[in-house]
């Protein structure tokens, strides 16, 4: 078979394969072209999901007629001042998407720069249907009616109106994220959707796209290193979500999704959320031009960076100064459903004499003082017996010395112990329960962290060396890792095929359990240790060894210990989520307490 020229049809239809996959394609590449035009305000509308009618209006600076004309040319470009490609800093430049997009839909541009009349320009899947004058203020407004309509094949591809129009709007949300300074509306079907006013702060802008409660719960992300600049918004770690479609990414602009990126992010949050769980981030990266090629992919999705470990290292430490720095913060919005729950029921009704209020007062589980005799109802003696249940028991301490202020300290000072499990502390500005072992499996992490940046960690041999049964593979694995377990103060050795031997464990874990902790580990491995970098793999031993060595729920503190287990979180970073993500202490502010006695 003989080469051949494809048509031109053809051609157009091939490179909207690429570029138009579906509305929400068609959708960036001119929402692009509108902020590259210098639009301060971008109108979307759409039509059962874009896929009957895209609309896009904004107030750039327009095109006249042989502009316009030569838009619709493939690879004509007003964003390529010169062949540097590789300089490249629009957000479009291939020339390709009008086209692109004619080709296989009915477009219809209309334009008009400043001091200049409008012009309207129609093609219908690639011919020529419609030119001439067109009233409209400055700006361009580009509708594209029935994507893939005369292409039956790519039709019947696309997926529910429901999921095209959720897809738009991801498109228009990352964009309007990336450009603070730019007014962004969107109606479907009639009803607006999404609206947000230029000028913002890039993190209200991005709390206003995501979920407003992120506008308490982030910290700002900054850091420059080597001429790269970057910036954005992270959640705390225990404001997640369960899917990881809140983590919009951004390099000189542009959305990506990145591989390299997404595992930064997954690095950088490794000990501080559960491995099922995701942060909400907006980050940007600046990055001069000659350090990322922005070419590599049609739909301009992905970028290649010169130098990938860079970026990488900046996104993990940029990441974790910014939490660093926030301490024990913890996300502290009063709980809905919780507060619900704290709800006045009736109490039964007490039999006349079974309990007078003096004696549960008074605690008497024993004989009734002859003081009290006088004020007991008539047959109090003979029913009491009957009737009388003793009191709740509680714990009490005597006071060594004066009780500290409670304004004092950030966390507050302890109160009690409810359920062996959570301490209660009075703060000036409510009152603060603390989950005792979450917030003592951070601490322990910590520390050991502080030990392996030191001369490592301590350990402590076992009266006598402990077998640990565990299949083949498990033991392989450990094998590999027996130095950097040593480190750890976890000194193992193999014990035949299917064991090892435990002769010592880190002296910080305390009374541990040997079994589950090197069961646990032996787990973690098997799961993660071929997808994690040495220091991600560090830190995830630590992490497992520091919930063995916790202080567990169910023990007893003195208040001392409290105070001391408070105090400690106050100094420590991250202290306000445990190893897994979730928050170590909780704040029932003066308000929330009022309502609940309908004070407020």
């Amino acid at each position: 078979m003989s080469i051949r020229r494809l048509p031109e049809h053809l051609v157009n239809r091939i490179a909207a394969g690429e570029v138009v996959e579906r509305p929400a394609s068609a959708l960036k590449e001119i929402v692009e072209n509108a902020l590259d035009a210098g639009a301060t305000r971008v109108a979307v509308r759409l039509s059962n999901g874009g896929l009957d009618r895209i609309e896009v209006s904004d107030d750039g600076s327009g095109m006249d007629s042989a502009d316009m004309a030569l838009a619709l040319e493939r690879h004509a470009t007003s964003k390529m001042p010169d062949d540097a490609i590789e300089n490249v800093a629009t957000l479009g430049f291939r020339g390709e998407a009008l086209p692109s997009i004619a080709s296989v839909a009915r477009l219809s541009i209309d334009s008009r720069p400043r001091g200049a009349d409008g012009w309207n320009r129609t093609v219908d899947n690639g011919q020529l249907v419609a030119e001439g004058p067109a009233a409209l203020p400055p700006g361009t407004r580009v509708t594209v009616e029935q994507l893939f309509g005369k292409v039956p094949a790519r039709r019947k591809f696309l997926r529910s109106p429901k999921a095209e129009y959720a897809a738009c709007l991801d498109v228009v949300r990352r964009l309007a994220m990336a450009h603070p300074a730019v007014a962004f509306s969107v109606e479907h079907d009639g009803r607006r959707v999404l609206g947000v006013q230029g000028g913002e702060a890039r993190e209200d802008r991005v709390a206003s796209l995501t979920d407003r409660q992120l506008a308490d719960n982030h910290v700002i992300v900054s850091l420059e290193r080597d001429g790269v600049q970057l910036s954005g918004v992270a959640s705390l770690p225990t404001y997640n979500r369960g899917v990881g479609d809140h983590q919009y990414l951004f390099v000189n602009g542009r959305p990506v999704k990145d591989r390299l990126l997404i595992g930064a992010l997954r690095g950088a949050y490794a000990d501080m959320l559960a491995r099922d769980r995701h942060p909400v981030v907006a980050l940007f990266l600046d990055v001069p031009a000659h350090e990322v090629d922005v070419n590599v992919h049609p739909a301009k999705t992905e970028v290649r960076f010169r130098d990938p470990a860079l970026i990488r290292g900046m996104i993990v430490s940029g990441l974790r100064r910014a939490l660093d720095a926030e301490g024990f913060r913890s996300v502290q919005q009063a709980d809905a459903a919780g507060l619900a729950a704290w709800k006045p029921e009736p109490l039964s009704p007490t039999p006349i004499g079974s309990m007078p209020i003096f004696e549960a007062a008074a605690g008497l589980s024993g004989s009734v003082p002859a003081s009290y005799s006088q004020f007991a109802p008539s047959g109090f003696a003979d029913r009491r017996a009957s009737f009388l249940t003793p009191p709740p028991q509680a714990r009490a301490e005597p006071a060594a010395a004066p009780a500290p202020e409670a304004h004092s300290f950030p966390l507050g000072v302890a109160r009690g112990q409810v359920a062996r499990t959570y301490i209660v502390a009075e703060a000036e500005d409510g009152l603060v329960i603390v989950d005792q072992h979450a917030a003592h499996e951070r601490l322990t992490l910590e520390r050991m962290r502080r030990a392996m940046e030191g001369q490592g960690v301590a350990s402590q041999a076992l009266l006598l060396p402990e077998v640990v049964e565990l299949d083949e593979p498990a033991c392989d694995r450990l094998e590999a890792r027996i130095a950097e377990l040593k480190d750890f103060g976890l000194d193992l050795e193999r014990f035949g095929p299917s064991a090892m031997l435990v002769r010592a464990v880190p002296a910080m874990l305390g009374q541990s359990d040997v079994q589950g902790l090197v069961t646990d580990l032996a787990d973690d491995l098997a799961a993660y240790d071929s997808a994690l970098s040495l220091k991600e793999r560090l830190d995830l031993v630590a992490a497992t060894m520091a919930c063995h060595g916790s202080v567990r729920a169910g023990r007893v503190l003195s208040v001392a210990e409290m105070n001391a287990l408070l105090r400690e979180m106050e100094v420590t970073p991250r202290s306000g989520q445990c190893n897994h993500g979730r928050p170590t202490w909780v704040k029932l502010g003066h308000g929330d307490i009022e309502k609940l006695f309908g004070r407020k």
